[in-house]
């Protein structure tokens, strides 16, 4: 599920080997950020606390059948209501945005909805891929994505912003790494139309 993706395989080459793509983790407190972070930083579970400021990662991450390497720099920003407000200096000139949603929690979809689309709105962040990660998908109460998309209006983001909507459970990985090929993926074609618009300049 999606806006705007390429199916293709990911093209390495647009990317210097030296050069690490800015990714900012973001979405209410209690979601699974944090999960989601040293999942991808240690490939196993880490108990965490709730994030009080950010915390920053780079992770090299294997991607597609190829195995090639990029390099993700992640930046993990807490979610309660009063560090909201922070959110955009951590988008400011980012590659990508992950929005981390606990499936479960229905009563609070609405908000994570309104803080989404406030963030795409921000002038900088739109034709900024999203990558929205359902998370806790293995529990059986658990929404379906054809609900998360509906309640989060996923279809009323800008037309610019390509997006895709991710099935996961950070706990033990599942959907993870095609998340982040998807979100790879968008980026590169971000990157390439870009290129070409200045090329007509």
């Amino acid at each position: 599920m999606g806006n705007g993706l390429s199916e293709q395989t990911p093209i390495l080459s647009n990317l210097s080997p030296f050069q690490s793509l800015h990714i900012a983790i973001l979405g209410l407190d209690c979601a699974g950020k944090t999960t989601v972070l040293y999942r991808l930083q240690f490939n196993e579970f880490v108990n965490t606390v709730p994030t009080k400021g950010f915390n920053a990662e780079k992770i090299k991450v294997s991607l597609g059948s190829t195995n090639k390497t990029v390099t993700f720099h992640f930046w993990d920003v807490g979610g309660q209501e009063k560090l909201r407000p922070l959110w955009k200096s951590y988008t400011r000139c980012t590659d990508g945005i992950m929005f981390v949603v606990d499936s479960v929690d229905t009563e609070r979809m609405e908000e994570a909805k309104t803080e989404l689309h406030k963030i795409t709105k921000i002038s900088e962040n739109q034709g900024v891929p999203v990558l929205i990660i359902a998370n806790k998908q293995d529990l059986r109460n658990s929404l379906s994505l054809s609900e998360i998309e509906k309640l989060l209006a996923l279809n009323e983001l800008c037309s610019s912003t390509p997006w895709h909507l991710q099935p996961t459970c950070a706990i033990i990985g599942d959907g993870l790494r095609e998340g982040i090929e998807k979100l790879y993926d968008m980026i590169i074609k971000r990157r390439k139309m870009l290129r070409q618009q200045k090329k007509k300049r």
